[in-house]
């Protein structure tokens, strides 16, 4: 089966080389047992990917599961994927199966893995080399032949290097990586999944498809996209149900794209700030800039002196004019003592912006972080810590 008929198949849209590859990899690894770790950011479509695996393999005929690990509280999950005995903890009723008893002889997809608590971590990881597992709350070992598919949207080496991610289990479940590009990247892919969320909108709410204007075309390819398709998706429904001319232009589509100027804010634009290798802290810009400030009024002090000098003799009148400049000019100690407080002012100026901006979201989508987070660009894990410190109890 080519490329195309599978784009069909699972309603993938677009033609770029990177995402050819992973359906490729997808397509080739599907009749394995090998376990395959899916990256990409949030919202690029890595749950089509796992479908395609089960739908190539042997396990086709069997059960396949998709597991959201961010969304199972961490004293339930084991319970989830593994089952429990009756009465083994407070609210266990009865004997329950887990998730790799069920889809035994199947395929499990493990979506957010990252998330996934590291005493469960060690239950998987002998599922993973010993097809084995127990129930919570028992003693005796039982058997399990599935096929595991996981996904993340961070840096997983990352965590390693914190200890909230076991290494070993890392390399067991990376058996094959599937990489799967963001939408910036994926060049006039944007165009045309622009064109086919408008035609689905259209016919959803029974009205004509909105056109994007060549202009706005461009813009939409420069726009960085951190929502990825989800939020390209998100952005044509809004246009096709509020605005009532059916030609977008770049005017109009930039409405939508309140971010869309250089200037953003970090929460917003988490990876693309200032050359991270120069600067890897907002505090680190501000001191940049009064740096270079100072340079400056240095540099304009000096001109000034030099001029002074040169007309000393012969003009004495624009000799005064010149030192009362001077004199209005902030010294070198003055710039020194006010930096911290002007570097201070300022953080403090981007952090309640950045505050405003979590709690608005999480206002918005009624106060669920995962959506909240996805907006934002953000993981879930990232906006965990900006609410504990900015102390944000929503």
């Amino acid at each position: 089966m080519d490329i195309q008929s599978i784009k069909n198949r699972f309603g993938i849209i677009g033609n770029s080389p990177m995402l050819n590859r992973a359906i490729e990899v997808a397509v080739q690894v599907a009749s394995t047992d090998l376990s395959v770790l899916i990256t990409g950011e949030s919202g690029t479509g890595k749950e089509v990917f796992p479908q395609i695996i089960h739908q190539f393999s042997r396990r086709k005929h069997n059960v396949y599961i998709a597991i959201n690990c961010g969304a199972i509280p961490e004293g339930t999950i084991d319970s989830e994927l593994f089952g429990h005995e009756k009465g083994s903890f407070t609210g266990a009723i009865e004997k329950r199966k887990g998730y790799f008893e069920v889809a035994n002889n199947g395929t499990i997809f493990l979506d957010e893995v990252s998330e996934m608590p590291l005493a469960t971590q060690a239950r998987l990881l002998r599922v993973l080399e010993t097809g084995e597992f127990y129930k919570v709350g028992s003693s005796i070992p039982q058997k399990t032949d599935v096929r595991i598919v996981a996904a993340t949207n961070v840096d997983i080496t990352k965590l390693i290097q914190l200890g909230k991610f076991r290494e070993d289990l890392f390399y067991r479940l990376a058996t094959v990586p599937i990489f799967i590009p963001p939408l910036r990247e994926r060049g006039e892919d944007i165009i045309l999944l622009s064109i086919k969320f408008a035609n689905d909108f259209a016919e959803k709410y029974r009205m004509p498809p909105i056109k994007f204007t060549t202009d706005a075309q461009e813009v939409l390819l420069n726009y960085s996209w951190h929502g990825n398709v989800r939020q390209l998706k998100n952005i044509v429904e809004q246009i096709s149900i509020i605005e009532k001319e059916r030609e977008i232009n770049a005017e109009i589509l930039k409405k939508y794209l309140p971010d869309y100027t250089p200037s953003k804010l970090p929460v917003i634009i988490e990876n693309e700030l200032i050359n991270q290798k120069t600067f890897n802290t907002e505090r680190e810009i501000l001191f940049k800039i009064l740096f270079d400030l100072r340079n400056d009024i240095n540099d304009l002090k000096q001109k000034v002196k030099e001029l002074s000098e040169m007309y000393n003799h012969s003009h004495a009148n624009i000799t005064n004019f010149v030192t009362k400049v001077t004199n209005k000019l902030p010294d070198n100690d003055k710039i020194q003592d006010t930096e911290i407080i002007e570097e201070t002012q300022e953080t403090y100026s981007l952090q309640e912006k950045e505050k405003e901006l979590i709690i608005k979201a999480l206002l918005k989508h009624n106060r669920k972080r995962k959506l909240a987070a996805e907006e934002l660009g953000i993981s879930e894990r990232t906006l965990y810590r900006k609410l504990k410190e900015y102390k944000i109890d929503l």
